[in-house]
């Protein structure tokens, strides 16, 4: 895994991390790689919930086309 991008204005941001990690025991790629699993998951739930909830508003229409 490649490190997380040094970009301008990213210091204090890798500096929260760099002391995350240290303070847990973790490498920073691992505290970013958990991060980002965390993000996706929530996302994930997110975007189940309003398909479900699309496909629950139009239960008849899809009966209709066989979907």
């Amino acid at each position: 895994m490649r490190p997380f991008p040094r970009t301008p204005g990213s210091a204090g941001l890798h500096a929260a991390l760099d002391d995350l990690a240290d303070a847990t025991g973790r490498r920073p790629q691992d505290v970013v790689s958990e991060a980002v699993a965390a993000h996706l998951r929530a996302e994930e739930a997110r975007v189940r919930a309003v398909a479900e909830r699309l496909a629950d508003a139009h239960a008849g229409l899809l009966e209709r086309l066989g979907a």
